[in-house]
């Protein structure tokens, strides 16, 4: 067929190193990555996308990124589908949400009390998960997308850079903000939206999901910025990256966001070191790779000091205050374990397939002991939500995911013939290792835009990358 393009891989075991003979991508597929970018950046600056008109102006785009798909297909007679198994865990939870809401019989009501006659659904709130499948099906396009279209070198390297720029960006106009509101009584985001029930912090509403936000970014940057690929010139930008994202994670005083940085830094440092340790050569003496070790284990150390010295010079002293929990004892957020407990409850009664998607706040009210006067609608711990929504087959499908992200990642990291495919491997899993620690203490995921960088994280994490034939031949040679 026209425009059909054969892969070729030496064998079995180098999936991750995939070779393609005159690889040229369809003006079609370039705006599937256009817009695959677009809906990343809309999502974070439409303040994380929580608002239900930003949730349609997504749905929009994820429809663009279907009828592009389509006619690449068309086009060049091939239909381009990533057989990446991440994908079966998320379509798993899109069927567990279509049999929450399955009609399963009437409900015994007087005839009077409604116009309609009630069904009973195994979801307590059926709207609220339509509305979740909705967002789901929204996030597969995006996720399957991006698995069929950014597999080649050129736009792995162009999507890392989309995500460190913008990322880097994102963080100095937050700090920004925060300095021009510091005393300030009432806080808003672009000067627009008043804020009254969070602190916000740059365009998120909750300053936890920027936390979160910058987890993932920066776990990206560092890999660079510690790996071989990156040019020493260019080093010098990695580094503003990484202070400028590290500050403003530090500034919102989120404490799961300082342990899970801490994650982060720890892990990108290991596996780096550990990629180094492989991978380097053989005429290189056992002194001079231990003082390589060194240099990258007090660059760490170095790092956290200079993001936490950085802070207290921008005046961040309650911030820091507040991420050791010695301040503001009275915020919502140190209600953790009751919320916790409740949720225990919840996935006690409804444990294999939950309440329903995104009815935590629904079912809440049900078991809450307190006077009501505060409406949670999170556990504040997304593991517990989960198990709470969908049961222990939406936790299977959540742990399922995770398994092969890091299988799949590590190995892209681990086998991998080029140096910076290693190393984008290493941050987007690291970034991966932020948002996992910081789940635990909050729900940085439950922010659409937040998810949409996670699954590009998992994009590039896993991902197959088409190199040209003579990449192959010389792979070795130039990488070492």
């Amino acid at each position: 067929m026209k425009g059909t393009q054969e892969i070729e891989t030496t064998n079995s075991t180098e999936w991750y190193d995939a070779t393609l003979d005159n690889e040229k991508p369809t003006r079609l597929s370039g705006l599937i990555f256009v817009l695959l970018a677009v809906m990343m950046i809309f999502a974070t600056a439409a303040y994380g996308a929580v608002d239900t008109w930003s949730l349609g102006i997504l749905s929009c785009l994820a429809g663009l990124v279907v009828v592009f798909w389509m006619a690449d297909a068309f086009v060049s007679k091939v239909f381009r589908f990533s057989p990446n198994l991440l994908q079966i865990p998320v379509l798993g939870l899109i069927l567990i949400g279509i049999v929450q809401i399955i009609p399963l019989g009437n409900i015994s009501l007087e005839p009077d009390l409604l116009s309609i006659t009630p069904v009973k659904t195994l979801s307590i709130d059926p709207n609220l998960t339509r509305l979740a499948i909705v967002q789901l099906l929204i996030y597969f396009v995006f996720f399957a997308a991006g698995l069929a279209y950014i597999n080649t070198q050129k736009r792995l390297r162009k999507m890392v850079f989309i995500i460190i720029i913008f990322g880097s960006i994102w963080s100095f106009f937050g700090i920004i903000q925060w300095l021009s509101q510091i005393g300030s009584i009432d806080l808003t985001i672009y000067g627009l939206r008043p804020v009254t029930s969070n602190l916000p912090f740059a365009s998120f509403v909750n300053k936890h999901h920027f936390a979160g936000f910058m987890e993932m970014t920066i776990g990206l940057t560092l890999s660079l910025l510690y790996g071989e690929s990156t040019k020493k010139d260019n080093k010098l930008l990695l580094v503003i990256a990484v202070v400028l994202m590290g500050s403003g994670l530090v500034l919102t005083g989120s404490r799961g966001g300082l342990v899970s940085l801490l994650g982060v830094i720890g892990f990108v440092t290991f596996f780096s070191l550990s990629q180094k340790k492989s991978k380097s050569s053989d005429h290189e003496t056992q002194p001079v790779y231990r003082q390589k070790k060194l240099i990258l284990i007090g660059a760490s150390i170095t790092l956290v000091l200079v993001l936490f010295t950085s802070v207290i010079f921008l005046g961040g002293e309650s911030s820091l205050m507040r991420g050791t929990g010695l301040n503001n004892p009275d915020e919502i957020s140190n209600g953790r374990f009751h919320f916790w407990q409740m949720s225990l409850q919840i996935i006690k009664d409804h444990p294999i397939i939950g309440t329903g998607l995104d009815t935590f706040g629904v079912a809440f009210t049900r078991y809450d002991t307190w006077n009501g006067k505060i409406r949670v609608e999170q556990a504040h711990n997304e593991y517990l939500h989960i198990l709470s929504d969908a049961g222990v087959l939406g936790f299977a499908c959540f742990v399922f995911f995770m398994i092969l992200l890091f299988k799949n990642g590590l190995r892209n990291a681990s086998l991998s013939s080029d140096r910076y495919r290693r190393a984008v491997a290493i941050g987007a899993i690291g970034g991966c290792v932020g948002i996992i620690i910081h789940s635990f203490f909050d729900f940085p995921l439950r922010t659409p835009s937040n998810l949409y960088f996670f699954l590009m994280l998992a994009v590039l994490a896993t991902n197959t990358i088409i190199y040209p034939k003579l990449y192959r031949h010389h792979a070795h040679e130039n990488q070492r």
